[in-house]
């Protein structure tokens, strides 16, 4: 019942239904799959992960376990991801961090784009200009203005060196010729902490760690970095409007070791886009902050080469090394 509900909710042309069916004709999964996250539990990758695994492990009728392998920005899970079996038995959850270590690491003893083949975008999250109440700001001019008149006064918060809330951050500052001092804190948990007390002034965090502080008043929301307002925060302008061609995003997907089944690429592909279409799985990606990006592998391969380039760029602008 689960398979044939599969091959109905991937539907589409029939040739690419066809290819599902051959490939699960074919018997895979027959067992379960490693789900790699680069990410200590409980943080959004992880969150993300384990819901789409989930749905991945009901659909496909096969256990898809994930595992945290967290460090050096995610590179530890891609490895293990590069290393393995192009089988389909081992996966990746591939996402910003991604886009950026290529530049930022010198010593990869892999290459993303060349390494690991795209299955299928999951998500693609906001991040939202946020300020400490404190701060007499209630626009981005207002702010520009205000940091503009107190040099070395406004502190950025950042979640890591290299991080994408960090480069995010800086793209902000390059474009907005603004110079504005960085505090890297140990993960999102303290970042946010840190700006809660107001021992930072200003940060760019993900839609879903800044959503419930906005909205408790505990930090004020001046822009979202997508190019379309969120439906989170339906009443916030977007930073394109104030700073023209501003965009970043944090895009999640799956990977998988370059030289998987075609046949294997398509069946994950298909299970993922089918969960766009389902109430349940709507609800729970729209609760990690993210929208759903449906497509094709193509489609998110072209994406991921394009925030590998745009990253890389900042990157160097913004003279950002590794740790």
């Amino acid at each position: 019942m689960i398979r044939r509900r599969f091959l109905h909710l991937a539907g589409g042309a029939l040739a690419a239904t066809s290819a599902a069916s051959s490939a699960m004709a074919q018997g895979y999964p027959r067992r379960s799959v490693k789900f790699m996250v680069g990410f200590p539990r409980g943080g959004p990758n992880d969150i993300l992960g384990r819901i789409m695994a989930t749905w991945l492990s009901d659909l496909l009728d096969q256990p898809f376990e994930v595992e945290n392998r967290p460090g050096r920005s995610g590179n530890i899970a891609t490895e293990a991801v590069v290393r393995a079996p192009p089988d389909g038995y081992t996966i990746l959850l591939a996402g910003p961090a991604n886009a950026i270590s290529g530049s930022l690491y010198s010593n990869l003893p892999f290459n993303f784009l060349r390494d690991i083949a795209p299955v299928a975008g999951i998500t693609r999250e906001a991040l939202v200009l946020v300020v400490h109440p404190s701060v007499p700001a209630n626009t981005v001019p207002e702010f520009l203005a205000y940091a503009a008149a107190n040099p070395g006064k406004v502190i950025m918060a950042s979640t890591g060196n290299g991080s994408s809330p960090h480069v995010t951050g800086e793209l902000f500052k390059l474009m907005a010729k603004l110079p504005l001092p960085v505090v890297h804190y140990a993960g999102g948990g303290p970042a946010l902490k840190a700006m809660i007390a107001g021992e930072a002034q200003v940060m760019f965090e993900p839609m879903s760690a800044s959503i419930e502080p906005v909205r408790s008043g505990q930090l004020r929301a001046l822009a979202v970095t997508t190019t379309a307002r969120s439906a989170a925060l339906p009443d916030v302008p977007v930073l394109a409007d104030f700073l023209p061609g501003y965009e970043a995003s944090a895009t999640t997907g799956i990977g998988v070791p370059r030289g998987t089944p075609d046949n294997v690429v398509e069946v994950l592909n298909k299970a993922v886009n089918a969960a766009f279409s389902d109430a349940t799985m709507q609800r729970k990606l729209a609760d990690t902050g993210g929208d759903p990006l449906p497509g094709t592998p193509e489609f998110f391969g072209k994406i991921l080469i394009a925030e590998t380039e745009k990253w890389g760029k900042v990157v160097k602008q913004a003279n950002i090394t590794a740790d």
